[in-house]
């Protein structure tokens, strides 16, 4: 799923040729915030935010908003067992948790949910436009369908956990930030796309132009970075949300606010909170906490093998010529 990743070296090589990538931080072992020279923290490096914490709180938790030691070694436990298990009888095929990156640790808040808002951790409910796009999605995704009807990850645009924002997936959840004079530039590992943020001060832009990853400014609350994300893309039925089937609701008029604080060495939390009114009937927050990596963000190599258009149009094309020689 993952070979080198020509994405990192080409920011790497514009930062560079700028002269604007800032130097690392601190050594890792330390217990204090890296810094950058002009005494911001250093937010740059590898982030891992798998986990096996669930993004809603399981209904029988009730009220419980920690987990306790036990119960997250009783969940990290079973994460890591799943890993190299064996197939169940009769099914040899079905690949086991090892061919995936979905991660085996509780997130290092130990809440029982990503959630923290509402907090019940839990999303809120969802309004009735919010259930017609659901509905909408759905169904698209039952046709039979024409490559008109190929949705945007098929197509290598979006993938589930390519955010904005950020959330667990079954692989690629490596993020690679990069501080830069005036910007930060933040790599996702799934599908190669890069979000540049400017801290410039600049407008946003007009509302009616609209991007895949909406137009994201970026600003300093103290040691804290501030991200404001408007202007998505009405994906229509294309597409279920950049994460997953749950946030199906979500429409073009999302606001996304997400916040970046460095924690120590090696830790990142990162907090959003998300604000569509004509799709759920409150705003949510969510918070996780990211883990330092030493490895190297690799490729998501999406359209090697990735046959599926090119046999459905050549397929057309054969049942053309076909019908002609009649």
């Amino acid at each position: 799923m993952r070979g080198q990743r020509v994405a990192v070296v080409r920011v790497l090589a514009v930062l560079f040729a700028l002269g604007l990538l800032a130097p690392a931080g601190a050594g890792a072992q330390s217990s204090e915030v890296p810094r950058l020279p002009d005494g911001r923290p250093d937010l740059q490096g590898v982030w891992d935010f798998s986990t096996v914490t669930p993004l809603q709180r399981p209904e029988e938790l009730g009220d419980q908003e920690f987990l306790t030691d036990d119960d997250a070694a009783t969940l990290e436990a079973r994460a890591a067992g799943r890993v190299d298990r064996p197939p169940p009888p009769g099914d040899p095929g079905g690949y086991n948790r090892f061919w995936f990156d979905d991660g085996t640790t509780v997130t290092g808040t130990r809440r029982t949910s990503l959630i923290v808002d509402p907090p019940n951790g839990r999303l809120p409910s969802y309004t009735d436009l919010g259930r017609a796009r659901m509905q909408a999605r759905a169904e698209a995704r039952e046709r039979n369908a024409g490559p008109e009807d190929r949705d945007v990850d098929e197509r290598c645009i979006l993938g589930f956990n390519s955010g904005p924002p950020m959330l667990p997936g079954a692989y690629n959840n490596y993020m690679q930030l990069f501080q830069v004079a005036g910007q930060v530039a933040i790599l996702n590992e799934m599908v190669n796309d890069v979000r540049i943020v400017p801290l410039d001060g600049r407008p946003a832009l007009a509302s009616d132009i609209q991007q895949w990853r909406g137009d994201s400014r970026g600003r300093w609350e103290g040691d804290t970075l501030v991200v404001e994300t408007r202007n998505f893309k009405d994906i229509g039925t294309a597409h279920p949300a950049p994460n997953m089937a749950l946030l199906e609701a979500l429409g073009p008029d999302m606001h996304l606010v997400e916040r970046f604080s460095r924690r120590d060495a090696d830790t990142l939390l990162y907090q959003f909170t998300v604000t569509d009114l004509s799709g759920f009937n409150e705003p949510w927050s969510v918070e996780l906490t990211m883990a330092r990596s030493d490895n190297r963000v690799y490729e998501y190599a999406c359209h090697e093998g990735n046959y599926g258009l090119y046999n459905i149009l050549a397929g057309y094309r054969q049942a053309e010529a076909e019908a002609g020689s009649r």
